[in-house]
């Protein structure tokens, strides 16, 4: 499985879903976020700066968009294991979309996974912080997007 497997978002969620639904219990699918968060795409050192680090997350974040309106995309990376399967899920709902497919998609993933309730204050604004970086660079390509008309 990679990033941007599935071809839109609301199919990436649901295969999410459906992962997560194989796990009996939280212990087995925090393991499961760790092993996600290993298959990132290698993230060079010389982007860990502070120019692409994402503040509001106690864990270091480091996340870089590319692309332009019809197609942005995402690389990140996480010092932490269980913040990497974090990144790796948004990730795969969010990079390789175009701008408008982003903001009209809600990660209902994580309310339906129950990851809302299994996570701790700090990684639940770090998960936030994630979430609104990517919408706004959303927004601000839809913006360059208007502007350059």
């Amino acid at each position: 499985m990679s990033l941007a497997a599935e071809p839109t978002a609301a199919e990436a969620q649901a295969a999410i879903i459906e992962e997560f639904g194989f796990f009996g219990d939280w212990t087995e699918r925090y393991q499961y976020l760790i092993d996600l968060g290993r298959k990132l795409p290698a993230f060079p050192d010389e982007w860990k700066t502070d120019e692409h680090r994402l503040l509001g997350c106690q864990s270091m974040v480091w996340i870089v968009p590319e692309g332009d309106v019809s197609q942005l995309r995402f690389r990140a990376v996480s010092d932490s294991a269980i913040v990497s399967g974090l990144i790796f899920l948004a990730l795969r709902v969010y990079s390789h979309r175009s701008a408008e497919e982003i903001l009209a998609t809600q990660p209902d993933y994580i309310a339906a996974i129950g990851l809302s309730k299994h996570l701790s204050p700090t990684r639940s604004n770090g998960l936030a912080a994630l979430l609104a970086f990517i919408q706004d660079t959303a927004r601000q390509a839809i913006d360059t997007r208007t502007r350059g008309r």
